[in-house]
């Protein structure tokens, strides 16, 4: 399996929380870290943009800790999300930040990769670009990434719109590295699966946000536990972006569901609807969260699917767990 050194021996599964915005945080991302999965954040969640200075540290200095007690424990590495789009005001002063702490895993979306793929190889790290298109796989490629993640149909936030079987077979055919689907994953038989027509590895980011050290409106979790397919509703209007939407939260926020499905518009002034505050994300796998538990529980139940799934733990053997 072609993952990079930077993970070999510190993952119980091939899973990376995904970076979430106005959600992932330290302690989302330092639990998922210290319970084996790969735990990130966008930059662009830290308000002021100072604060970033401060959660690098903070993640930075726990995770050291933790695997300095715990040696037999599989810890794994962090992770920040850069938007690389023009449009962002922030990406130098962010990642200067990123460079001064040598953050060994960068992910970078929505535009043109090369300088951030060039300035985190400077120290020894990895970057994964998002895509939603072959053709950006491809851009991707020639800016010198070291891994591919598919945003198939059916993640959450801003999701791509191509079946993940169809998607992830055309890239294969011209990326033989690290890539990593999402998309409609949160168990492990989904892992499984993933790996069986291409993946190396999967994001899970709705998830992760019905746990408990998600720092989120207790609604939201309630919510992600009581809705399912029927409940999402896939929209520009709030963005200007395709989005998958929770449908009671836009009812919560004092949005006719009835309404805007008929017009495709809100009839509502959106200066006071904030579009991910008010309005909440869900991928399509929402209608498989049952509970909301702590990090290290919902590990273990998707240790315990994947095995079930996968027959053999191969996966677990190669990272010598029991």
């Amino acid at each position: 399996m072609p993952i990079p050194k930077l993970f070999e021996g510190r993952l119980r599964l091939p899973v990376i929380c995904a970076p979430m915005f106005l959600v992932s945080s330290p302690r989302l991302v330092i639990s998922a870290c210290k319970h084996g999965v790969i735990g990130t954040f966008p930059a662009l969640n830290t308000r002021p943009q100072e604060l970033l200075d401060d959660w690098l540290t903070q993640i930075s200095r726990e995770l050291a800790e933790f695997a300095a007690a715990h040696p037999g424990l599989p810890v794994a590495p962090f992770g920040v999300n850069q938007v690389v789009h023009p449009s962002n005001s922030r990406l130098e002063a962010d990642q200067a930040l990123v460079r001064k702490h040598r953050v060994p895993f960068v992910i970078t979306s929505q535009g043109d990769p090369t300088r951030i793929v060039q300035d985190v190889h400077s120290w020894g790290g990895v970057v994964f670009h998002d895509v939603v298109k072959t053709d950006h796989a491809r851009k991707a490629i020639k800016a010198g990434v070291d891994g591919i993640i598919v945003v198939a149909a059916g993640a959450g936030g801003h999701a791509g719109t191509i079946n993940p079987f169809a998607l992830v077979r055309e890239i294969r055919e011209l990326w033989a590295g690290p890539l990593v689907l999402a998309g409609a994953l949160n168990d492990g038989h989904g892992i499984r699966a993933a790996e069986c027509f291409g993946a190396d590895m999967v994001y899970m980011g709705t998830r992760f946000i019905a746990t408990e050290e998600a720092e989120v409106d207790a609604d939201y979790k309630r919510m992600l536990v009581e809705s399912t397919l029927k409940d999402l509703i896939y929209t520009d209007a709030f963005t200007g972006v395709n989005c998958n939407y929770l449908a009671p939260s836009l009812t919560r926020a004092g949005i006719d569901i009835e309404s805007f499905i008929k017009k495709g518009t809100v009839d509502l002034d959106l200066g006071s609807v904030n579009a991910w505050r008010s309005i909440w994300s869900a991928g399509q796998g929402v209608g498989g969260i049952k509970s909301i538990l702590p990090v290290a529980a919902l590990v273990e139940q998707l240790v315990a699917e994947y095995r079930i799934a996968a027959g053999r733990p191969d996966f677990l053997s190669r990272q010598a767990l029991s």
